[in-house]
């Protein structure tokens, strides 16, 4: 048997009996949409992140675009955001008829480089959208002071980073508005899609809403326009559950990263500030010849993930804002020789000890 590159079924066999109870009491109740348990998972949500509100919805793709409605960014209108991270970002830019204007990266972060930033603002930018890339939340004492001067919204894709902290803070409460994603393999998922939203602005938490019912005031009454981004009731169970026990799994997640720090030879690990706490989504290190290394580990069993092999200002789809190979070149640097090794609470102290030996012995 080879190793997890994330051991979900682990994960489920520890917390079965519960998440089973919490599953077949919603098939018992048949109540699959909207129900009590996407109530209390909102408001655990909350409390864990500390703010307001937290609205749960379909998946982070639909948290980042229920944000951009709410904030009004529409045709003509230009999002800041990193070029290094998954397309949901960009692309819910792009969707909503906005403008992608991407920003290089930090070296060692691998997040959005604030002193960047203000070179790429416009007369029409309207809102900067930091990702927290596998794990470790950005500057965004910085961001904001930026989008402050400017009079910018801040909109922290925190799609990779919930549980995190940054300067004791938790990710998804440092900004007027930010969203995560619930997908399985994330820190903390569910079992299918899932997301939320978080701000402690009441005006646009009823705005989100409502966006995410169909526009809906109250029953076939719609008073915007809207779209289907309701959470599932099962995947709320499933969360419920399994945030009892997260953050016993992030302290686990934390040891774990550093025994890979501590025992890796021959490759750049990777750097988190000292005032932040990364979550770990991926645990990804650089290697010189990253093909090879791919090669050699899953011949030992060990599977291994890219994250990203081609940056989005490179993409087809975004060949329209007029971007070409040299504009960023931390970030096509990075997406060369970057490559993720098996993470999460459940990589056993035998798959880890197998892991550095096949990385560090070649």
């Amino acid at each position: 048997m080879g190793v997890n590159f994330i051991n979900l079924q682990a994960q489920y066999q520890q917390y079965k009996t519960e998440i089973d109870n919490e599953i077949r009491d919603v098939l018992e109740t048949s109540i699959y949409i909207m129900g009590d348990k996407v109530t209390l998972l909102e408001n655990k949500l909350a409390s864990f992140v500390g703010v307001k509100h937290a609205i749960a919805c379909g998946n982070g793709t639909d948290a980042l675009l229920l944000s951009l409605m709410a904030l009004g960014i529409k045709n003509g209108d230009e999002v800041i955001t990193s070029p290094f991270t998954f397309i949901a970002t960009a692309e819910m830019i792009a969707f909503v008829g906005a403008k992608p204007v991407f920003v290089d990266i930090d070296e060692k972060t691998y997040n959005i480089d604030p002193s960047k930033i203000e070179a790429a603002i416009t007369p029409r930018t309207k809102a900067i959208m930091p990702v927290s890339i596998f794990g470790q939340v950005p500057d965004m004492d910085k961001i904001n002071d930026i989008a402050k001067k400017h009079h910018l919204k801040v909109i922290e894709d925190a799609a990779q980073s919930f549980g995190a902290l940054y300067k004791n803070k938790r990710s998804c409460s440092l900004s007027e508005i930010a969203t995560t994603s619930f997908f399985p393999a994330k820190p903390l998922g569910c079992y299918g899609d899932g997301g939320a939203v978080f701000t402690n602005n009441d005006d646009l938490a009823r705005q989100i809403r409502v966006i995410l019912n169909h526009g809906q005031t109250k029953k076939y009454v719609h008073g915007c326009i809207g779209i289907n981004g309701r959470l599932d009731t099962i995947q709320a169970a499933v969360l419920n559950v399994k945030l009892k026990y997260f953050e016993d799994e992030i302290a686990i997640r934390q040891k774990i990263a550093n025994t890979y720090k501590d025992n890796l030879k021959g490759v750049t690990a990777p750097f988190v500030e000292e005032h932040n706490l990364s979550v770990w989504a991926q645990y990804c290190i650089r290697v010189k010849d990253r093909n090879d290394m791919i090669k050699r580990c899953n011949d030992n069993g060990i599977p291994t993930g890219v994250y990203y092999p081609i940056p989005l200002h490179l993409q087809e789809v975004f060949h329209y804002l007029g971007y070409k190979k040299g504009d960023f070149p931390i970030t096509e640097e990075v997406s060369n020789d970057i490559m993720a090794i098996p993470m999460s609470a459940f990589v056993t102290k035998g798959e880890q000890d197998l892991i550095i030996k096949v990385i560090n012995n070649g």
